[in-house]
């Protein structure tokens, strides 16, 4: 049998942008219970037409569909979602270690009422280096600046 943490990350498709459209919805829905609900909606048409602002994604799937999926623009980890029904199955670090190790990522922004989150982070090694009062459309929800850690020689 196949763990989700024995699975390849690739790189994504514009054909894949629909299923990682629903996959963001789900995982905000489940994850950030401090953004209103007429806001998804200007978030969702946000991602549709920029196709995810440009950036490079990469993904983790099985059989059942996407699981996980990172964005990455130049060294800033641009987004990170898993499915709500895969959070906490080491999806999310290795995503981060890929972009880390693939990217030379430096940098990811967090909203800062997303407590699990940014909790996660921090247990990721990422050390605070500001903070804005409104995200990056310019909304009332507070993002915290991080600087991802160094990673080591280590075998994922």
């Amino acid at each position: 049998m196949i763990t989700p943490i024995n699975l390849a990350i690739e790189q994504a498709s514009p054909a894949d942008y629909p299923e990682l459209e629903l996959l963001w919805e789900a995982s905000v829905r489940a994850t950030h219970d401090f953004v209103r609900e007429e806001d998804i909606p200007f978030f969702r048409r946000q991602i549709h037409r920029s196709g995810f602002g440009g950036a490079t994604l990469y993904l983790i799937r099985d059989r059942t569909g996407i699981l996980a999926f990172s964005g990455i623009t130049g060294t800033h980890l641009d987004m990170l979602f898993v499915r709500p029904d895969h959070i906490g199955q080491g999806l999310g670090r290795r995503l981060i270690e890929h972009a880390i190790r693939k990217s030379g990522a430096l940098t990811v922004d967090v909203n800062e009422q997303n407590r699990n989150a940014a909790a996660f982070y921090r247990k990721m090694g990422c050390t605070p280096i500001g903070r804005s009062a409104t995200d990056s459309c310019g909304m009332p929800y507070p993002v915290l600046h991080l600087k991802l850690p160094v990673l080591h020689n280590e075998t994922p």
